[in-house]
C-alpha cells in the first residue's frame, strides 16, 4: 500500500514538473516582433500593411508610418502583404537570444501590364451621323412584348394561323352547349340581341363579310 502511494505521488511531481518546464519553455519563445515596412525604392513608410502570422490565424497591420508590433513564436513565418506590392515572407529565427526582434521590410512594387487601348475620334461629323442611324440596336424584353402585342400583327395572325386542336375542341363544346341550351324547343332569336349586334358590327367593321380573292 505504501509503494503504490509512493508511486502516485511520484507521477503527479513528474507531471507537475513537466508542466511547469512546458510553459516555462513557451514562455522563453514569445518573442515581441516590431519593426517598419517601406517601399524598396523610395524608403516610404507603407500604412496598412498586413503582418499575417502564417498558419496561425491572427496577424496586424501598419500604422500610417509603416510600424508595427505583434507577439509571435520563434520559428514563426511571417508574411507581409499589401495591394499593389509583392508578398514577402521573414522567418523568426529557432536560436534567438532575447525575446525582441526588430526587422526592417522593404517591398517591391507588383507591376501589372495592360494590353494598349487606342481611342480613335469618328473623321467626320457625317460619318458619325451616319453610324449612329444605320447601327441596329437589340430589342430588350420590354419592345419584343410590345411588337407581340401590337393589335395589328394579332389581326394578321388570327386570320393566317390555323386553329389548333384546344380551340377546336372549344368551338365544338360551345356549339354543343348551345344546342343543349335550346334543346327541345324553338332556338332563340338573336335579332333583338344587343350582344349579337355588337359582334356582327365588329367583324363588318373587320370586312369579315368581304368576298375574299382566291
Amino acid at each position: 500500500m505504501k509503494q503504490r502511494y509512493v508511486a502516485f505521488l511520484l507521477f503527479w511531481v513528474m507531471a507537475l514538473t513537466g508542466k511547469c518546464l512546458l510553459a516555462q519553455q513557451t514562455r522563453d519563445s514569445v518573442v515581441q516582433l516590431y519593426g517598419v515596412v517601406m517601399t524598396a525604392d523610395s524608403l516610404r513608410g507603407l500604412a496598412g500593411v498586413s503582418v499575417i502570422v502564417e498558419d496561425k490565424g491572427r496577424g496586424t497591420i501598419t500604422n500610417e508610418q509603416g510600424v508595427f508590433s505583434i507577439a509571435v513564436l520563434k520559428g514563426d513565418n511571417i508574411r507581409f502583404s499589401s495591394v499593389g506590392y509583392k508578398d514577402k515572407t521573414m522567418h523568426v529565427p529557432v536560436k534567438l537570444d532575447g525575446n525582441q526582434y526588430s526587422v526592417i521590410q522593404l517591398m517591391v512594387n507588383d507591376t501589372a501590364f495592360l494590353p494598349a487601348t487606342i481611342l480613335k475620334p469618328r473623321p467626320t461629323r457625317m460619318q458619325f451621323e451616319r453610324d449612329f442611324v444605320n447601327t441596329e440596336v437589340a430589342a430588350d424584353q420590354y419592345e419584343i412584348a410590345r411588337q407581340n402585342t401590337d393589335e395589328a400583327k394579332r389581326r394578321i395572325l388570327l386570320a393566317s394561323l390555323p386553329a389548333d386542336g384546344r380551340e377546336a375542341f372549344n368551338m365544338q363544346m360551345r356549339t354543343q352547349s348551345a344546342k343543349y341550351y335550346s334543346q327541345g324547343q324553338q332556338a332563340p332569336i338573336n335579332l333583338f340581341n344587343p350582344i349579337a349586334w355588337n359582334e356582327f358590327i365588329k367583324a363588318w367593321k373587320r370586312g369579315d363579310f368581304k368576298k375574299k380573292r382566291s
